[in-house]
């Protein structure tokens, strides 16, 4: 997994009813754009996140193409 700075960060939710955690990427403190990432979240608080497999990356150039292409 790979990501720069502004990129979006979403934590898909595990269970039935809860929702995506989406978060903009605002520093990436491991090698090559490789984890762990700066995240700051929707609600204002930041973290720093090792994403896990329910975890996606929205790369900011991809942001107007459509899904699949």
């Amino acid at each position: 997994m790979r990501a720069t700075v502004g990129d979006k960060l979403v934590q898909h939710g595990r269970i039935v009813g809860q929702h995506d955690k989406v978060g903009e990427i605002v520093e990436v403190m491991g090698a090559d754009g490789n984890p762990p990432y700066r995240v700051r979240f929707q609600d204002g608080h930041e973290g720093v996140c090792s994403p896990g497999p329910d975890t996606e990356i929205r790369h900011k150039e991809d942001a107007g193409r459509p899904i699949g292409q």
